[in-house]
């Protein structure tokens, strides 16, 4: 189904702004801000003044991702996830800092994977292998095609922030402790949709929560019960697995 990804889409809007030459240390100020008409407002309309990129994201704060947004150009930031993995249309206006363009689950985690493969976009597929009853393969799919889509430098300072977002983020709930994970939280308007995307080295996982119908949930909001979602399937898919450091060339 398609879906608002709300914040789950800004890692989108921030590595757009990294590609035009910012970096997770430079700054800009959360305060009010009007684009046109439109006024995003930051979650319970707090706002922190002069913030680092990378606190910007961990925070989540709205009115920076609209700045970054106008500042990098919509339609970059549209070809950006495209290029990433999105495949749904997206409209180029200034919202979409905030993820207000429907994308599908599957098509969002799957725009994740380049941040654990260190810019490389591999195939997404759904058959592995096909046998007989008797156990015979008829089918075997070849080793995915992985195109580059982002340099090593550009994603290694994605996945630094993103770690963040985990660490002391609002995706704290997520955290794998000595395991590395990155990954960012999401919640639509009138809390229809709550989301946490993130990533190991091993592995990419979404979660979704919502009404199959569209209604509002409860006030769920993605660094909640879908963070906490995340992480129990995470540690369960991890057991056994070695530790394993994401491609990062960023210190923060």
């Amino acid at each position: 189904a398609y879906r608002q990804p709300g914040s789950a889409f800004k890692p989108f809007v921030f590595m757009a702004a990294l590609e035009q030459g910012r970096r997770p240390d430079s700054v800009r100020n959360d305060a009010p801000i009007k684009i046109g008409d439109w006024s995003p407002e930051n979650y319970k309309g707090k706002y922190y003044g002069p913030v680092t990129l990378a606190e910007a994201l961990a925070r989540s704060l709205n009115s920076v991702a609209a700045q970054l947004a106008m500042e990098a150009g919509p339609k970059s930031v549209v070809e950006l996830a495209h290029r990433m993995g999105i495949e749904s249309d997206l409209k180029a206006n200034a919202s979409i800092a905030l993820g207000t363009s429907e994308v599908t689950p599957l098509e969002l985690t799957a725009a994740y994977l380049p941040f654990a493969t260190g810019g490389l976009r591999p195939e997404v597929y759904f058959v592995k292998r096909i046998t007989t009853a008797s156990g015979k393969v008829l089918y075997r799919h070849d080793k995915p095609r992985m195109t580059r889509v982002a340099s090593p430098e550009i994603v290694g300072m994605m996945n630094s922030m993103l770690v963040r977002v985990v660490r002391e983020g609002t995706g704290r709930k997520a955290s794998l402790g000595r395991r590395q994970a990155a990954g960012k939280s999401g919640t639509s308007q009138s809390f229809r949709d709550a989301l946490f995307v993130g990533y190991t080295a091993n592995l990419t996982t979404g979660i979704w929560f919502g009404n199959d119908d569209g209604a509002p949930t409860r006030h769920v909001t993605g660094g909640s019960m879908p963070a906490e979602a995340w992480h129990g399937f995470m540690q369960a898919a991890h057991e056994g697995v070695p530790l394993a450091r994401l491609p990062s060339t960023w210190t923060l």
